[in-house]
């Protein structure tokens, strides 16, 4: 019996794309071929007419269309997503389908991830799309615009009221998408707060290993999937065969690993936290040294509007960004952690930690975000305090 949304998203993540399997192998085989042979039953070689209404998971023709990694790949994000889901190859040519799909002439959009930015240039420089602030009035949107609201938001880890932009789009006729990526499923479903699309750079939680480039969209609407279908057959942005089979073999973990680098995560943020607002500082002590070196925190954990734990339930993710007290703290803090990948990205099982500024100009040049992992946070927690008082010892 294949799995079904009355089982937990654990089970679901095992099982959801069983009837899709063609093999007797119980893990995934690599399929390769990008062409598929036509059946040898006269009665069956019927020209097509729509190719996306035709596929019934197993009648593969050429893999710019469908293919059987991709295939299963997505049958699990749908599960998840409580939504049908669509594959890219990378978050950016995710976010571009999303902008050909619903063409807008307006897209409000906040600082965010500055990758989200430069497809908007590309897509104004061909339609003109307008862009505007996050915070702009309600007024200034009109039917068909977009929100496009990423929270978590990029680098900080702070959060946003889907709720809030959902009903200022909609009003207005408009349409929020959501950027979900710093909260996966199992940490917020963008759908049960008012988001039409949801979006994922799957390369990071998805794929959890630092090793695959994917996007994803997903939707609750028949024809706007059908329609993100036939758009991708026709500019080619697909997820690669690989791809897919790293992210099937991926996504089976996704709630284990989730949970437990948020757990990690909000032990090291609560540590940090208490030491940072400590007024009563003994010479020497952890929580002079964080002093010394840490000026500010970022994380939705640390936010206390009410709809922050009803929109975030199971925890607030494992990104979060400190702002230390100079420039050289900041440059010099990665080369002396010992667990911690000085790289960008986020969402492996390595925690890692960016000097941001490296990748995005626009960030504050003190400011580091931090990517936990699937280390023990007391060997993290232990690898940042040495970290902190060799700057103080330097200094």
């Amino acid at each position: 019996m294949p799995a079904s949304e009355q089982n937990h998203p654990a089970t679901r993540a095992l099982h959801a794309d069983d009837p899709l399997n063609m093999v007797t192998d119980v893990a995934p085989p690599m399929h390769l071929s990008t062409t598929f042979r036509y059946p040898n039953e006269l009665e069956k070689l019927i020209p097509s007419e729509d190719p996306v209404a035709e596929f019934d998971g197993k009648n593969y023709v050429y893999s710019r269309e469908f293919a059987p990694n991709a295939t299963r790949f997505e049958a699990i994000l749908s599960s998840l997503l409580n939504g049908h889901a669509v594959c890219y190859a990378s978050g950016l040519a995710a976010l571009h389908a999303a902008l050909v799909l619903l063409n807008p002439r307006r897209v409000s959009v906040g600082e965010g991830y500055h990758g989200s930015h430069e497809v908007i240039s590309v897509v104004s420089r061909l339609s003109g799309l307008q862009k505007l602030s996050l915070d702009c009035p309600a007024s200034s949107l009109e039917n068909g615009d977009i929100i496009l609201l990423e929270t978590p938001v990029n680098p900080l880890g702070t959060a946003f009221s889907i709720e809030e932009y959902a009903k200022k789009a909609h009003d207005r006729g408009a349409y929020l998408v959501v950027d979900s990526t710093f909260a996966p499923p199992g940490l917020q479903d963008p759908f049960l707060w008012g988001a039409d699309i949801v979006m994922h750079s799957g390369s990071k939680y998805f794929g959890g290993h630092s090793d695959m480039l994917c996007g994803v969209l997903a939707t609750q609407r028949q024809d706007w999937t059908k329609q993100l279908f036939e758009d991708r057959f026709a500019l080619g942005h697909v997820i690669g065969n690989l791809e897919s089979w790293l992210g099937v073999r991926s996504i089976r973990t996704l709630a284990i690993r989730v949970q437990h680098a948020s757990q990690s995560s909000a032990k090291l943020i609560t540590w940090l936290h208490r030491a940072l607002n400590e007024p009563n500082l003994a010479p020497n002590s952890e929580e002079h040294v964080i002093q010394a070196v840490l000026q500010n925190i970022f994380h939705a954990s640390l936010q206390d509007e009410p709809w922050v734990r009803k929109q975030m339930p199971n925890g607030f993710g494992p990104v979060f960004a400190v702002v230390l007290r100079s420039e050289e703290f900041a440059r010099g803090l990665p080369r002396k952690l010992s667990f911690f990948h000085h790289a960008t990205s986020l969402g492996g099982v390595e925690s890692l930690i960016e000097w941001r500024a490296l990748s995005d100009a626009r960030v504050d040049r003190k400011l580091l975000r931090i990517s936990i992992g699937l280390e023990d946070w007391n060997d993290l927690k232990s690898d940042l305090l040495q970290a902190f008082q060799s700057l103080v010892e330097e200094q």
